[in-house]
């Protein structure tokens, strides 16, 4: 899994995990928020995924 190059708002983590589930970007951004209004450390592990997890790598994606 990647954070996506294309599909980033903030740091690409949402649209990573869109890519990575075969769904919409602005879906996954939806439930997102959504979720982060339920008390919790929501923001953290949004943090903490884009420290661990990697960035997209150049010319990934293959045209089709």
């Amino acid at each position: 899994m990647y954070r996506s190059r294309e599909h980033r708002i903030l740091a690409g983590v949402c649209g990573g995990l869109a890519d990575k589930m075969g769904l919409p970007p602005t879906l996954v951004r939806i439930l997102w928020l959504l979720l982060s209004l339920i008390p919790g450390p929501l923001w953290v592990v949004y943090v903490a995924m884009w420290i661990l997890i990697p960035e997209e790598p150049r010319g990934y994606r293959t045209a089709a």
